[in-house]
């Protein structure tokens, strides 16, 4: 990967020396029907911080108001927040916008099923495109006339996918390691999987899809918590090219609150495991893609990011490396150690120059985090337990600045239970006690490297860790 990422920066390999863009003209005998009728998703779940903010964003979207429709699917269970929400879509509609608040009776298949649902109605059968933004998503005006041509021009292309920022990440020092890791993701991941193979996962959210290609695929499927990526993998077994854009971005809010991290984490580990056990035979066999393609996503996409890395980090560096202290016949070798890992930990962190300094601490956190990770990502592979399990992730949008008026929260009362997390404050003890024996009987001095990590692990496992909202 960083092999491709500094070919593509180096020698300028942009979209549109790969795929042909160029604006959509108008048309004087045709008219607004030489643009593509585009809809508009948004789907949503009990979002009464967000849902202004997304339903503004997609009713300003730059596009002819009579080619572009706006659906806001609305699965809210809270009475009051249902009223709201379809209160804001009333007031756009009065504006003169084309917008239709959508629910459904059940919630089957959560946000998977929202989308299908959303396709069915017969007014979709007009519409050539369709952009996806949750609810805490706030795309710019020009969204649409930046990705749309490249689906028009190239009919190969089934999706566009825009690159994500974040409107707080400065707000707690576990927002600025989130955008570390994700901001390598976007800027490398999924720049790399465009620029080679033209295949990434999709990310759910602030991409266009080309809704012939959704019906090729498949539609929608309720079967993994991951619905986003499940269609991008089918349709690219299909033959489908998918293209991202770096520098089109839109705003969107990181969870703020561990609890809600944890939940999100849980179920961007658990998912693709998960997928990854349902599809790999269907991937084999396919016929349609390389043998090169079918390669990179079972070897590259799953097993190493999916799977390994998250499997790998948490045995070595929380369970083998800490233990090989006990066994003096054990040693481990410094490449495999430190420097291999310090060569990878640099090359993650390239994407957020801004954040070089806090590192060290990106480096505890993502070891923390990684035993969650292991955790999902085993539940997913065995289809044990929790393996569909969807909580959707928390949005506070303004309720931080609302109920503190402005000034620094309150602590608030937590109970004891919620506080604690039983799981990292045993790891936080046998990384101390790892850490005292080397102390004392040791020659690797890993002491140094053991000690801090268990601070990190009692630092979280005593929820200290994220923004605290109080409750009034």
């Amino acid at each position: 990967m960083g092999v491709v990422i500094a070919f593509v920066k180096l020698f300028g390999h942009k979209p549109d020396k790969r795929y042909k863009w160029e604006p959509i003209r108008d048309d004087l005998e045709l008219g607004n029907s030489a643009y593509p009728i585009v809809l508009v998703q948004i789907p949503m779940y009990n979002e009464r911080e967000v849902y202004k903010l997304s339903i503004g964003a997609a009713c300003g979207l730059s596009w002819p108001s009579d080619r572009i429709i706006i659906q806001v699917l609305d699965d809210s269970t809270d009475p009051t927040i249902k009223n709201m929400v379809k209160e804001e879509c009333q007031r756009w509609a009065n504006k003169g916008i084309n917008i239709k608040y959508e629910i459904r009776e059940k919630r089957g298949g959560y946000k998977a099923g929202a989308l299908k649902e959303g396709l069915t109605h017969s007014y979709v059968r007009s519409c050539d495109y369709v952009a996806i933004f949750d609810a805490d998503f706030q795309p710019q005006p020009n969204f649409l006339w930046r990705a749309i041509p490249f689906l028009v021009h190239n009919p190969q292309i089934a999706l566009v996918q825009a690159r994500w920022t974040f409107v707080n990440a400065d707000e707690c020092l576990m927002t600025r390691m989130q955008e570390m890791s994700l901001d390598y993701h976007f800027q490398v991941e999924q720049e790399v999987g465009s620029s080679t193979y033209a295949f990434f996962g999709f990310n759910g959210t602030a991409g266009v899809w080309r809704i012939s290609a959704i019906n090729e695929a498949g539609g929608w499927k309720e079967r993994t918590t991951v619905e986003d990526m499940d269609l991008a993998v089918r349709a690219s077994l299909k033959g489908w090219k998918f293209l991202y854009l770096g520098d089109l971005h839109v705003n969107n809010e990181l969870p703020s609150t561990f609890k809600a991290f944890r939940y999100q984490q849980h179920r961007w580990s658990c998912g693709p495991a998960n997928l990854f056990r349902k599809m790999v035979k269907e991937i084999i066999r396919n016929k349609r893609v390389t043998m090169w393609k079918k390669f990179y996503v079972i070897y590259s996409f799953f097993l190493v990011r999916k799977i390994i890395g998250h499997v790998v980090t948490f045995i070595l560096y929380c369970i083998v490396l800490p233990a090989s202290v006990l066994v003096p016949e054990v040693e481990v070798p410094k490449w495999g150690a430190v420097y291999i890992p310090c060569i990878i930990t640099l090359l993650n962190a390239v994407g957020t120059p801004r954040s070089l300094h806090l590192l060290f601490f990106w480096i505890l956190f993502e070891n923390v985090m990684s035993m969650h990770r292991t955790k999902a990502t085993l539940i997913g592979l065995l289809e044990a337990g929790r393996v569909n399990e969807w909580v959707v992730t928390e949005k506070l949008g303004d309720a931080l600045k609302t109920k503190s008026g402005g000034k620094t929260p309150k602590k608030p009362r937590i109970k004891i239970a919620e506080r604690f997390n039983f799981l990292e404050l045993v790891m936080a003890a046998y990384l101390f006690f790892c850490g005292c024996y080397d102390l004392n009987y040791g020659k690797n001095q890993f002491f140094f490297y053991l000690f801090v990590q268990s601070i990190a692990f009692f630092v979280v496992g005593i929820g200290y860790v994220g923004t605290f909202v109080p409750s009034s």
